[in-house]
């Protein structure tokens, strides 16, 4: 896709492919080792102008748009699924939807050090007996005078430990469906009552806090209610449109760190006095791992066009998110056949590729309801 990329694309991708490979590939299996959050990096990013790419001058962005962001989520993803998405989750789920939909003072107080990196943000939907069915939740926030009080639990929550601001989802008329369900913007360091209780080990992406968190008798001013009462879905379906194309992005990201991973190692590795890229079992492995990674990026810069041109793209952010996906699990699990048994440790990356793709195929909508998604837009 380079030949259709504008020159400020581009530029803004090799600064941060440039940053990628001398500052987070040297580290990036040592902080999946430590578990550790490596706010250091945020903080580059921050000084690179990274953290609000899609977000308006106005309120501390860079004034990019969704395709310039799916450049610089995919570069991050590159080196370290973890990265990319604690820095996804903070842009297209913590940052966009207050640009969206807040009012001017919420976007000068909520967005701004959001954009400029001031700290992350989080984005509470998910709850510990809700999956697919992410609207059937039981938090609740009820108006009590000129103030709401929020109850209820959230489960695997990205960046809730690091976060400045959590958009939370909470029902505020039980009766009404998904016309009950409202958004309020929780500041963690201050609100009494917000906790986080779990923060989960996981398979892959350890360097990314996924939380457990807890909400009793949170009060919220009434300015904290994001848009209007009862938007709350509607939110949610435009947020994940725009959401499904960085986790495709993310995901084309995996998918190119191991190829590349691949690729080498097949030119250097020598078995029967040739390199091992030379037999066609391996050839074939890479072109494969090629084709499929193009193809995911090209889905991926379509939606991502389409969103930046107005058009809707819920089906197209679906499709990429599905095929990028599966792809990034496909080229990891391929690149660590290529290199064998050195592929199953952890001095070399793909182990880390294919651990961390398997969620790409779960967050934000499992491969199950994108199909679900891709079939009601075609009208089945």
């Amino acid at each position: 896709m380079d030949f259709s990329l504008p020159d400020e694309h581009r530029m803004i991708r090799e600064t941060v492919r440039e940053f990628c490979d001398e500052e987070i590939e040297p580290i990036a299996q040592d902080l999946e080792d430590e578990h550790r959050f490596p706010a250091e990096v945020f903080d580059e990013l921050a000084d690179l102008d990274m953290m609000g790419v899609p977000v308006s001058e106005a309120y501390g962005g860079l004034g990019g748009d969704q395709l310039m962001y799916a450049l610089v989520t995919e570069e991050l993803g590159r080196v370290s699924g973890s990265i990319g998405l604690s820095y996804a989750a903070h842009v297209s789920l913590a940052s966009k939807p207050i640009e969206l939909f807040g009012t001017e003072d919420q976007k000068e107080r909520w967005l701004r050090p959001l954009a400029e990196g001031e700290y992350l943000g989080s984005w509470a939907l998910t709850e510990p007996g809700s999956g697919s069915d992410a609207s059937d939740m039981d938090t609740t926030a009820v108006k009590d005078g000129d103030e709401w009080v929020l109850n209820g639990t959230k489960q695997f929550i990205t960046n809730a430990t690091e976060a400045g601001s959590v958009l939370v989802k909470a029902v505020t008329e039980p009766d009404a469906g998904y016309d009950g369900i409202s958004t309020f913007i929780v500041d963690p360091r201050n609100d009494d009552g917000f906790e986080v209780t779990t923060v989960w080990d996981k398979l892959g992406l350890n360097a990314s806090p996924t939380c457990e968190i807890q909400f009793d008798d949170v009060r919220l001013p009434e300015d904290r209610l994001l848009g209007e009462e009862g938007e709350g879905w509607e939110q949610t379906k435009k947020t994940l449109d725009g959401g499904r194309i960085s986790i495709a992005a993310l995901s084309v990201g995996l998918a190119q760190g191991a190829y590349e991973a691949a690729h080498e190692y097949a030119q250097e590795r020598e078995q029967f006095g040739q390199p091992i890229s030379k037999f066609d079992a391996i050839r074939d492995k890479i072109v494969a791992m090629h084709r499929k990674t193009e193809r995911a990026r090209l889905l991926t810069h379509k939606a991502a066009t389409r969103y930046d041109n107005g058009q809707s793209v819920t089906k197209e952010s679906a499709l990429a998110k599905l095929d990028a996906s599966e792809a990034a699990r496909e080229v990891a699990e391929e690149s660590i056949q290529t290199l064998g048994g050195y592929g199953y440790t952890t001095d070399f990356a793909p182990q880390r590729f294919f651990r961390d793709a398997k969620l790409m195929e779960i967050g934000e909508g499992t491969s199950e309801i994108q199909h679900l998604v891709i079939g009601r837009e075609l009208g089945l």
